[in-house]
């Protein structure tokens, strides 16, 4: 269930949006880094190759005046001063005349470029692995001088910096992610509530009203919009059942009037023949709008949920039995077999004339459209959700395209 809601979670448009900027902000930050990391280290270079530079151009002041005695004098003076300045002077041979590096740099063999190169110096009676940066440029006669700057505290900063720099960017994105998911868990609790909200509307309950949090955001703005649209749909249904059931009542009445004088024409006049047939029509044809004004104040009944009341325990088997034995002369009529297997008594809480009613009306329309000799069939089972109601036949059918509509209310598949 957890793993589930974690899934639920990482799929929501909001953790989407969160992750997004995460991403957009971990990438700037971590451009932004580089950029600082890389000014940084230029400016810091620059400043060491313009010292190095100044040295190198007061050396070569005095080897050309002094010549390779006069350079190599000086270069032990200035190394006799100590500091992060790095001198050495050697033959063709790497062998040292003068400088305070007991040895050649292994990684400096380029003459002429700025290069940054290890070297080893004793501190507190040990001798440390340390960073440098220098300039290496031949002499006449094979010689070779070396001048450099101690960068070893940069180094250590700037590999400090580029060794915090994915941490940090991956602590961004894991906070950013943290902090996406503690927002798309609150607001899919907030679309939980209006979802579960609507779910109860469709189900038939108009009274449900979208919750508000009372924080005043988007969602409860939208939770208002939605409970003000749903007033004005509550009012409308509710003045359209009121229409339907006043119309309902007012001709049901002068209906059962027309009907009643009818028969009362029959009883008095005896009529025979084609007087009678006609009759006997507008009899049947009162009888049906009757019927259809029934439907509709049981719709509205329904609607209302007065019916409800009326529920009470009922064996569905017997309420299936009832419906069977009604329709069974029909069926014998047009030659079709109408089955009910039992399977013993299933009781149920509901309203026995609603379920009657509606069994009888797919009884009859299956009766109605399954050619003679064919089979009708009334199923009680027990099914995954309940207790299931069928009625099966051996006719044409529903077309796929039209099953949706045919549980609207007053549909019929063939428009004559």
């Amino acid at each position: 269930m957890a793993a589930k809601a974690s899934f639920r979670l990482l799929r929501t448009q909001a953790f989407r949006i969160v992750l997004v900027y995460v991403l957009l902000f971990a990438f700037s930050v971590a451009a932004l880094l580089a950029f600082t990391y890389w000014n940084t280290r230029r400016t810091l270079d620059a400043q060491t190759d313009q010292i190095i530079e100044a040295e190198i151009n007061g050396l070569s002041d005095a080897y050309q005046h002094q010549g390779l005695r006069g350079l190599a004098e000086t270069v032990r003076e200035r190394s006799a001063h100590g500091g992060a300045a790095l001198y050495v002077l050697s033959d063709g041979l790497r062998h040292i005349i003068a400088g305070n590096l007991d040895t050649w740099p292994r990684t400096v063999e380029t003459p002429g470029n700025f290069i940054e190169f290890d070297y080893e110096r004793p501190v507190d009676g040990k001798l440390e692995m340390r960073r440098a940066r220098g300039r290496m440029f031949a002499l006449t006669g094979d010689f070779v001088l070396l001048v450099g700057q101690d960068v070893h505290e940069r180094y250590l900063t700037t590999r400090m910096f580029t060794t915090t720099l994915p941490w940090t960017v991956a602590l961004i994105l894991l906070l950013g992610l943290l902090g996406g998911a503690l927002m798309s868990r609150n607001m899919l609790r907030r679309l939980d509530s209006i979802n579960r909200t609507s779910g109860e509307i469709i189900a038939g309950d108009l009274s449900r009203r979208v919750p508000l949090a009372g924080s005043g955001d988007e969602f409860d703005t939208l939770a208002e919009n939605l409970n003000r649209m749903l007033d004005r749909i509550e009012r409308l249904m509710k003045g359209l059942r009121e229409v339907t059931d006043s119309v309902a009542h007012d001709l049901r009445t002068p209906l059962n009037r027309m009907r009643n004088r009818l028969e009362e024409v029959v009883s008095r006049r005896h009529a025979t023949g084609a007087e009678a047939g006609e009759v006997e029509r507008a009899l049947a044809e009162a009888d049906q709008l009757i019927g259809t004004f029934n439907a509709l104040l049981l719709i509205a009944e329904t609607d209302a949920g007065t019916t409800r009341a009326a529920m009470k325990a009922l064996s569905l088997d017997s309420v299936a039995a009832d419906v069977a034995e009604l329709y069974e002369p029909l069926a014998e009529e047009r030659k079709i077999s109408l089955v009910m297997p039992s399977i013993g008594n299933l009781a149920i809480e509901g309203n026995r004339s609603l379920i009657a009613q509606a069994l009888a009306n797919l009884v009859d329309n299956a009766i109605k459209y399954t050619p003679e000799g064919g089979r009708v069939v009334i199923t009680t089972a027990i099914g995954e959700a309940g207790i299931d109601l069928a009625v099966a036949d051996s006719g044409p059918g529903i077309p796929a395209a039209d099953r949706a509509r045919v549980v609207e209310r007053f549909v019929r598949l063939e428009a004559s």
